[in-house]
């Protein structure tokens, strides 16, 4: 792609799972990798809850592909948008059932 071609976005949705919290999702096709990761999109997936996150799948620029978990930051492994959409809702899902 032409370095003057610019990011795509592919989606922007929020969804509300309680008065308290909701999902947001973005997900843009970029025209180059972002700086850390090995492929084209730049996104970011949010759990929040009262107004904290505490779940956020994204890839910073520098520091690619990573989840935050509560205050914890750990490495993520890309595979596809499916496979980390599953993984995001996965984590949801365990927020969720926490007692």
């Amino acid at each position: 792609m032409s370095s003057n071609m610019k990011a795509k976005r592919l989606l922007r949705e929020r969804q509300i799972l309680t008065e308290t919290a909701f999902i947001e999702v973005v997900i843009w096709h970029a025209p180059k990798s972002v700086s850390g990761s090995d492929h084209d999109y730049k996104y970011s997936l949010v759990l929040v809850v009262e107004g904290v996150c505490v779940v956020r799948y994204d890839n910073e620029f520098g520091k690619g592909d990573h989840k935050h978990v509560a205050d914890r930051e750990v490495a993520y492994r890309f595979i596809d948008l499916a496979t980390r959409q599953t993984d995001f809702w996965n984590d949801v899902e365990a927020w969720r059932a926490a007692p």
